[in-house]
């Protein structure tokens, strides 16, 4: 028994060390398949923000299309036998080495592009430390192009189209294994509409702190194509073998928390957005409160400076409560996004206090909570 553990172990880490031509193929196809639907298919062209130098980079919003198109070949694909609805799950480790792999190879890429760039334009002005694992990991672009493909908005459509791609390769395996219960209903009705309503307000992405202000680089690669996709689909593989029951109160609770993360999350960013688009529009019915002429002060934002974090956080728990109780696996994401956004919640102050200096102190006076209001 003990040499078949260690066998196990060692198929383990050599599946993950080493990616079958298999996972390779599904994640090439995956990834030419989002090229040319992203390009192709039609979409609202969405300006993003104002840069440094008072360019803007130009988005087509097509996720929702591009989305809807896939499921619909990956149905007809199933139906005539020539796709297995559990081809994903039934490799997901395969899948998660080659997803890691071609990560650390891109980047790698992107640092050699960064290196050798003499642009001045604020998408692709080279920042480099002269660190290379610090420029490696961070990044030395803003918003690099590879055959006229915005990367950065490129990788984070993959890295949520993956994730549903996932679950539903996930909860096929569970139809199958007879295994389909209400925690993995309730999982993967929060986490399909969550993911529908990101690629149906697509164009908030443009304005967010990652598009705008992160350089490219192993950070946000990784956290789009390996984190999100793998980590965020942990409770619909823990519920693949373990039964959790719920209360009837127990599953009102969980879809209020959902309801309450969502209105927050999807509300928040919309203001932010709207008010980044017309710094006059209302803000619940009313004219927005704003400081110094740039900062929000209204609505969620007159709440807590980054109440978006706090929705995001409650959907994050949302997806976690379907599995009860009995252990702490399947709250592995929450728990991470707890402390990431607690660390990027201190990034972000930073800047925007060496951006906006004393404005920002007049802000932070107005609206003195951070995440959660009279708590942090």
């Amino acid at each position: 028994m003990i040499d078949f553990l260690r066998n196990m172990d060692l198929e383990f880490l050599l599946q993950l060390a080493i990616p079958s031509w298999e996972a390779v193929a599904i994640l090439s196809i995956f990834f030419f398949y989002l090229a040319i639907a992203g390009s192709v298919l039609p979409g609202r062209i969405i300006p993003g923000v104002i840069l440094s130098d008072r360019t803007r980079l130009h988005y087509r919003c097509n996720g929702l299309l591009s989305l809807l198109v896939l499921l619909a070949l990956l149905g007809i694909g199933v139906k005539m036998n020539y796709i297995s609805p559990t081809a994903i799950s039934d490799r997901g480790v395969e899948l998660l080495s080659a997803t890691f792999w071609f990560s650390v190879l891109a980047t790698f890429l992107l640092c050699v592009a960064g290196y050798s760039s003499s642009s001045q334009s604020s998408s692709l002005k080279p920042c480099i430390t002269g660190n290379f694992i610090h420029d490696w990991w961070f990044g030395i672009q803003l918003n690099p192009h590879f055959l006229g493909i915005d990367l950065k908005f490129f990788f984070v459509r993959a890295g949520m189209m993956g994730w549903l791609l996932i679950n539903l390769s996930v909860l096929a395996r569970s139809v199958l294994d007879a295994t389909l219960s209400q925690s993995m209903i309730l999982y993967q009705t929060f986490c399909a509409l969550y993911v529908l309503d990101y690629f149906v307000h697509e164009e908030y992405m443009t304005s967010t702190w990652d598009i705008i202000a992160e350089r490219l680089g192993f950070m946000l690669v990784f956290g789009d194509l390996v984190w999100i996709p793998f980590t965020f689909s942990i409770q619909g593989w823990w519920l693949l073998t373990n039964k959790a029951e719920l209360t009837t109160a127990a599953t009102i609770a969980n879809c209020s928390v959902f309801l309450i993360g969502y209105l927050v999350f999807r509300g928040s960013n919309k203001q932010k957005h709207m008010f980044k688009k017309n710094n006059k529009a209302l803000i619940w019915g009313r004219p927005p409160k704003v400081v110094g002429g740039k900062l929000l002060a209204s609505g969620y934002w007159g709440i807590a400076r980054h109440c978006n974090y706090l929705g995001d956080l409650l959907l994050a728990l949302s997806f976690s409560l379907p599995c009860g109780i009995s252990s702490p696996i399947p709250y592995f994401y929450p728990t991470y996004l707890l402390l990431l956004l607690i660390w990027r919640e201190r990034r972000d102050e930073a800047r925007c206090a060496e951006k906006y200096k004393d404005i920002w102190a007049e802000y932070t006076k107005l609206v003195p909570w951070r995440i959660l209001p009279y708590v942090y």
